[in-house]
Parts: C-alpha cells; sequence; structure tokens
C-alpha cells in the first residue's frame, strides 16, 4: 500500500476506498448541532502560554525537541535541523478573517520571534494546517527557509508568497533532505495518508501525507489528518521504530471516522505501529471543529493510556521541550 498516489482524473485517490460526507451529511449533522450540550469551547480564556525564545540559541542535550504551539503546529528540533510543521498562527482556521473556528488561545510565540527555520512543512491544505496569512509572513520573515508539502500544494504556498525556488512537493514514499545551519542532515519521507483536500470546491486536487522526519538519531512519525487504515503496520515495519509518533485525536466524529481517527483510533493506530516509544496527540485544543467537549479528545486519551500502559508525550503550548527515549511527558494545563 505505500506507493505513489494515484488520480482519477484530476482527482487524487486515498490508499483504501475512503467515503468523504457531501450534502447528506449536513442533514445528519444538524439535529446533532442543534440539540448539543458539550462544551466546545473553554467557558473562560485559556492562557496566555509564552515561549521563551531565549532557550533556542542554545540546541537541545537530547537532540530532539518540540514546541506545541496547538492543534498541528509545531517547531521540531531535530539533531540539529530546524522544521516548522503546518504553521498556523491566524485567528481563525477558515478562509474569512470575520467568521469561522476561531482560536482558544493565542500563538504563544510571534512568527517575529521565531528561530532561524531550515524548513516549513505543510501536510495538506486545508485551512487549519495551511492559513495565507501566516505563510505570506512567514515567507517574508524567513526568505531562505525551504518548504516541503504534498503534490499539487506548492502553487497555493506560491501564491501567498513562498519562493517557487524554495519549495519541494513530494508524492507518497518521495524522500527530500534538507539542511540545518550547521550542516546537520534530516529526511522527510512523504507517506500516504487517508483524508483529502481542498480549500473550496476543488477536493482532491491537491495531495494529503503524512511524514517521518529522520535526523542522525532519531527518527518522527508525523501523522498529519488521516482516519484509520490498515497502513499503519507497513509504515512502522519501513520506516520505524519511532522515537515519537505523532497522532490525531481531535476533531472527530462518528459521522467522519473515516478520515480522523480521535482517540481510540489513535491508540489503535499506535498499537499497530509496535506501541513503541512515545505517542503524542496533536489535531486537538485549539479550535472547535467538531461536536465533543475540547477536553475529551486528550481526557478520552489519557484514560485509554493509562489502562493499557502506553507512554504519552503531551507537553503544554507553547514550551520548548526536550523528548527523551522512553521517558513519559505529561501536562494538565487542559484541566
Amino acid at each position: 500500500m505505500l506507493r505513489h498516489a494515484e488520480k482519477v482524473g484530476k482527482k487524487f485517490q486515498n490508499a483504501v476506498p475512503t467515503a468523504i460526507g457531501g450534502l447528506g451529511l449536513v442533514f445528519k449533522l444538524l439535529p446533532r448541532f442543534l440539540s448539543n450540550r458539550e462544551d466546545r469551547v473553554p467557558r473562560t480564556p485559556l492562557g496566555p502560554f509564552r515561549t521563551d525564545a531565549s532557550i533556542y540559541t542554545k540546541p537541545p542535550a537530547s537532540g530532539l525537541r518540540v514546541t506545541w504551539m496547538g492543534h498541528s503546529s509545531m517547531l521540531v528540533e531535530i539533531d540539529g535541523v530546524r522544521v516548522l510543521i503546518d504553521p498556523v498562527w491566524n485567528e481563525r482556521a477558515s478562509p474569512v478573517e470575520w467568521a469561522g473556528p476561531k482560536r482558544f488561545f493565542a500563538a504563544p510565540l510571534a512568527l517575529e520571534d521565531l528561530p532561524r527555520i531550515d524548513v516549513v512543512l505543510v501536510s495538506h491544505d486545508h485551512y487549519d494546517h495551511l492559513a495565507a496569512g501566516t505563510v505570506r509572513k512567514l515567507s517574508g520573515l524567513q526568505p531562505e527557509a525551504n518548504w516541503v508539502t504534498s503534490l499539487g500544494v506548492g502553487a497555493i504556498l506560491r501564491r501567498f508568497g513562498a519562493r517557487a525556488q524554495r519549495i519541494t512537493e513530494l508524492d507518497w514514499t518521495d524522500t527530500v533532505q534538507v539542511a540545518g545551519a550547521d550542516g546537520a542532515k534530516c529526511e522527510i519521507t512523504s507517506l500516504p495518508s487517508r483524508h483529502f483536500s481542498g480549500r473550496s470546491f476543488n477536493r482532491f486536487e491537491t495531495l494529503w501525507a503524512s511524514f517521518v522526519l529522520r535526523g542522525a538519531d532519531h527518527k518522527i512519525y508525523f501523522g498529519a489528518d488521516s482516519g484509520w487504515w490498515d497502513g499503519f503496520a507497513e509504515i512502522d515495519a519501513a520506516y520505524g521504530p519511532f522515537d515519537l509518533t505523532m497522532l490525531e485525536i481531535g476533531a472527530y466524529n462518528e459521522l467522519w471516522k473515516q478520515i480522523h481517527l480521535g482517540p481510540d483510533l489513535a491508540v489503535r493506530a499506535f498499537c499497530a505501529m509496535g506501541g513503541r516509544g512515545l505517542l503524542m496527540p496533536i489535531h486537538w485544543g485549539l479550535f472547535d471543529l467538531a461536536l465533543h467537549a475540547w477536553t475529551q479528545p486528550i481526557e478520552r486519551l489519557v484514560e485509554i493510556a493509562e489502562a493499557e500502559g502506553l507512554k504519552l508525550w503531551a507537553p503544554k503550548p507553547g514550551v520548548p521541550t526536550e523528548i527523551v527515549r522512553g521517558v513519559e511527558m505529561r501536562s494538565d494545563w487542559w484541566r
């Protein structure tokens, strides 16, 4: 199943048959939305969270450090290379500034205060992973940064200001090597995920992906957005084991479980990948994108992890935190 993406006409296909909700989903969802009583947004303001940017003046002693900015946005420092993943600093995950899902808390670090970035990794073109305002500003502040993304997404990045010569598009199973300031190397490999793409009515016309980041001493799996599929075990067999496995737990629902894992299926995926290393929950805690309570995904994940003896790595937003192999890290900031 780990092969280049296939297309039918203009549309990319998932590695396994996948149903994406259309107009019929709206009619199913509406009564649930109207009767929903969950705390989908925090009752009291969160934060403020603050990142101490001076920490970046020294490399992580372990060789691996992650600053989670909320949702799927994070700065990964892996064996001398800085990778900024799915950066969304916009106020809303939306095509407009005046409506749409609004952030639960402000970005812990201004784009202007980021350290030098070697590569910006954009998994797919959805608004909670690719924000026009963020790309415009970041491309001006970090003109020498490289951009790595999925097939077809480069045109969107160019439109928002990223330099064409700095953009690399990857098909599934393609690999590119990126370099840090001091000659350190990191390989980024694109792999299938079970999801879709589109910023308007152009669904499936750009590719979506998960990624392996391999430095000199560490390996990370960034699952991006995905539903459950049998490829997780194959990914681990071909590219693992991983020191840190990032899997989405939020914005899920039974109606769209084919394209979003949620906590139970994230654990299933992690176990299919051997259950080794540390499981980092992503895609939660910043935007209201489903019907569940905003804390429900992490509460459920903690419950399962404690029952099954899994090691979680769940830092506080904005705190540059080192990963030490096999050492669990939990923050209860969301409580």
